[in-house]
């Protein structure tokens, strides 16, 4: 007879619902892939693992223990009152570092090689040789030199780059960055780039890290790609400086509103690349998470420490 109650709160493939159940007979999988069905679920849940959320999901869960995140990125939870409460907040960090970190490889090889010019014209099947760049001797600044970021670094250097990045703990090793300091020395960061990934969490402190100001910093000839929160540029700066050419272009697959809305006018700028915030999606990646959230299972139910516990407070 089950004794722990875990709440789906995604369309969860029969695949993924029967890999939950094998971990143990204890815990009954419920599916509830909206947020009115996980309301009408809630009062005897224990476990959420949660690709819908809402404040009232909590609010009316007075069992819930534990909150199995379905992204790395965790803001959507932070609320006061639930940063208050007891209940462990586990992440998806390092789940999509893989793909996300091929994604950013993706943005700097299209305008390094001039992919944008060539997609243009092969619309109107115009032969408009150009010369491109190479990737090799550029340097890489990444912002974040976490599970994300290191996966950007390696796969960086195997192309020469130069990758410096910066993060709140430089100390901790760094094996495929060329030179790591403070997150305070983010003007060094930003005037040495030729490319610059953000690749960190958002948070209080985080937020609008990139605005006009700092963007006067980088090279004309830069380029910046977001694919950590939308939240971490000042979209509006942004636009100023790619429609005036302070900057060489964007590719951005996170934004403050998404989708974004279709009078942005990000969407007809030449020199930017819009991805849908899938930089993370992988078959593979799916399969990882499913991973995780089994393995956290096993460890709630034996009463043994979780993997990727979220510090409410911090933020991440």
């Amino acid at each position: 007879m089950p004794t722990k109650k875990a709440l789906i709160t995604y369309d969860a493939a029969a695949a993924d619902l029967e890999r939950m159940r094998a971990v143990s007979e204890s815990v009954l999988i419920a599916k509830a892939p909206t947020v009115e069905e996980a309301l009408e679920q809630a009062s005897d849940a224990d476990i959420v693992f949660a690709g819908r959320w809402s404040e009232e999901l909590w609010k009316s869960a007075p069992r819930l223990g534990w909150v199995q995140s379905w992204g790395a990125g965790v803001e959507r939870f932070l609320t006061p009152g639930f940063v208050a409460t007891p209940i462990q907040l586990t992440n998806a960090k390092g789940i999509y570092a893989i793909p996300i970190a091929e994604h950013v490889i993706g943005f700097m090889l299209y305008f390094a090689r001039g992919f944008h010019h060539m997609v243009q014209s092969q619309m109107y099947r115009r032969w408009d040789w150009r010369q491109a760049e190479e990737v090799s001797g550029k340097t890489l600044g990444i912002v974040g030199l976490g599970g994300i970021g290191a996966e950007v670094a390696r796969r960086a250097k195997t192309f020469g780059m130069r990758v410096i990045a910066t993060r709140r703990r430089p100390e901790l090793p760094a094996e495929c960055a060329d030179d790591v300091r403070r997150s305070d020395q983010l003007p060094w960061l930003l005037a040495e780039s030729d490319f610059l990934a953000l690749c960190t969490a958002l948070t209080a402190e985080t937020r609008h890290l990139i605005g006009i100001e700092e963007l006067k910093l980088m090279k004309p000839t830069a380029y910046v790609i977001n694919v950590g929160r939308g939240g971490l540029i000042d979209e509006e700066g942004l636009i100023d400086a790619l429609q005036e050419d302070r900057i060489a272009g964007a590719g951005l697959d996170v934004f403050e509103e998404e989708p974004l809305p279709a009078e942005s006018p990000l969407w007809t700028l030449p020199n930017v690349l819009i991805t849908p915030h899938n930089a993370g999606s992988s078959p593979r990646s799916h399969e990882r998470l499913i991973d995780l959230f089994c393995e956290n299972l096993r460890r709630y139910l034996a009463g043994d420490p979780l993997l990727n516990v979220v510090d409410k407070k911090a933020g991440y």
